[in-house]
């Protein structure tokens, strides 16, 4: 019989039964029908084992994904997917594919009772290979709890593919085997490119804005997420369902790509409740660790928000654990407590990637306001929140803004930019450099005149740029224009070479 799984941080030794239900989680699913696949893929730059075939022979990781998505195809005669439909998903990824279906409550992590029974054959919101949806939709990258399923948080992932978002995952597996080392730091690197490897499986489909992805982690989790924001910009916002990065900030400080000041992307935690003095004393845990939060207290370069759930341990952070976890008497709310703060947690995750991903400003207002304007009761749930130091608004961060408008209108864009954040720098230099980037490319050269023109108007006085300009002007054949910058340069520098040599070309 296997080993039931680790978990995280609580070891629930006094527990009973849950008395739940998807219905009763009563999530307000959105306008899109929700298709499902699940396929299996290979990073072919990697190797595993098989960890029960017994062998020696390694293979290309596998990774097996999952994926919801927003559909419009029309549903009359097709079957929702039933919730042992994702338990099969998860005999596949444990590697016991052939397992019978009625032995998944005794084999995995959850009690055999008639009310556990009784969730299997429960009717689900996803329809298996629905056409895809029309339009463009962002994608949020789900990343699995400590060795979890890609299916873990199914309900969550519906829902969010309902309100027009993708949602991909594959299961939390080792570096080498199905089950990690006892080598974490290793193991949250796995992850962490897992989540690259997904981010490129994403842009396969043509219905993904790949430029717009968040990660979303649940315990676990939530370490690779943090890594995979240091390095990739396609990520523009990241969803913690009580990560690890939380209690294990030391882990990510043993990751050579970790930098605090990286996290520099729109970041939400929602945490569990404060574990209790008796379970701190009986599981042997850290009292800190209802408090201290090193992470969210050294961002400085981007909005975050940090939330606690007065009704939620960790384990109810996932739909699995909603549904088939067993109940800590000592510090577990009762089942209608749980659900409500599950749906909770699920709509401040909805308002989240509205208000950063679409730039939805009620949803924004819902996430800045006070819990109790949003109808919340008290007790139910706290909030804190930080701005991100405006003076580390970068060129980079107005080029993004630029570039959303294709470079035109500059210089208002700069005047509101400047207003929003005062320290904000716009070097000559670079807009020298991007100006004549964007100018020698056939296919942007109009950008590269608005940029100069905005590098102009900021910097009168310099004799390089209006160089810079005639040579642009020169290269796209307006030697009118071309011939005003040169000799507005050698106003400013009678003695510029580059300007004196082409004045006498334009002029013979």
């Amino acid at each position: 019989m296997r080993l039931l799984l680790f978990i995280t941080f609580v070891l629930l030794s006094t527990i009973s039964n849950g008395q739940t239900s998807l219905n009763k989680i009563d999530l307000d699913f959105g306008n899109y029908s929700v298709g499902f696949k699940h396929y299996t893929v290979s990073d072919s730059t990697r190797t595993y084992s098989r960890i029960y075939d017994f062998i020696n022979q390694k293979i290309p990781r596998p990774i097996p994904i999952s994926i919801w998505y927003p559909s419009r195809q029309n549903t009359n005669g097709k079957k929702k997917l039933k919730v042992l439909d994702y338990l099969e998903i998860l005999k596949e990824e444990e590697e016991w594919e052939h397992l019978p279906n009625e032995q998944i409550l005794k084999w995995f992590y959850y009690a055999n009772t008639p009310e556990n029974q009784e969730h299997l054959t429960e009717i689900t919101k996803a329809y298996s290979e629905l056409e895809f949806g029309n339009n463009k939709f962002q994608v949020v990258i789900y990343t699995p709890s400590y060795q979890a399923s890609s299916i873990e948080n199914f309900a969550l992932c519906e829902y969010l593919a309902s309100h027009g978002y993708i949602v991909i995952s594959s299961p939390s597996r080792g570096t080498e085997t199905r089950w990690f080392g006892r080598n974490n730091a290793k193991e949250m690197e796995t992850q962490a490119r897992d989540v690259e490897f997904l981010i490129k499986e994403a842009s396969k489909f043509p219905i993904a804005d790949s430029n717009k992805i968040t990660t979303m982690g649940f315990s676990f989790g939530g370490l690779a997420n943090i890594l995979a924001i240091t390095r990739n910009d396609k990520i523009k916002a990241i969803v913690s369902l009580d990560g690890t990065e939380r209690y294990q900030y030391g882990l990510l400080q043993k990751s050579p790509f970790f930098e605090p000041e990286k996290v520099d992307v729109p970041y939400i935690h929602m945490a569990q409740k404060d574990i209790p003095e008796q379970v701190l004393k009986e599981d042997n845990i850290d009292p800190e660790l209802n408090s201290k939060f090193q992470l969210f207290d050294s961002i400085t370069n981007s909005n975050a928000y940090r939330l606690k759930f007065e009704n939620l341990t960790h384990s109810y952070f996932s739909t699995l654990g909603v549904l088939f976890g067993q109940r800590d008497k000592r510090q577990d709310k009762n089942d209608s407590e749980i659900m409500e703060s599950y749906k909770l947690v699920s709509v401040y995750a909805l308002n989240f990637l509205n208000a950063y991903l679409k730039n939805d400003e009620s949803a924004l207002k819902f996430i800045e306001d006070h819990t109790l304007d949003n109808g919340i009761k008290k007790g139910l749930l706290t909030k804190q929140s930080k701005k991100a130091n405006s003076q580390n608004f970068t060129f980079k961060d107005f080029n993004e803004l630029a570039l959303q408008q294709d470079y035109n209108n500059l210089y208002e864009l700069y005047v509101a930019t400047k207003k929003a954040h005062p320290m904000m720098e716009i070097p000559e230099s670079n807009l020298n450099t991007l100006g004549l980037q964007l100018v020698f490319n056939p296919n942007t050269s109009g950008q590269g005149i608005h940029v100069f023109l905005l590098a102009t108007k900021l910097y009168p006085n310099s004799a390089n740029l209006f160089d810079s300009l005639g040579e642009a002007y020169l290269f796209m054949g307006n030697k009118k224009k071309a011939i005003e910058s040169f000799e507005r340069s050698l106003k400013l520098n009678s003695h510029n070479p580059n300007a004196i040599d082409r004045l006498k070309q334009l002029k013979e």
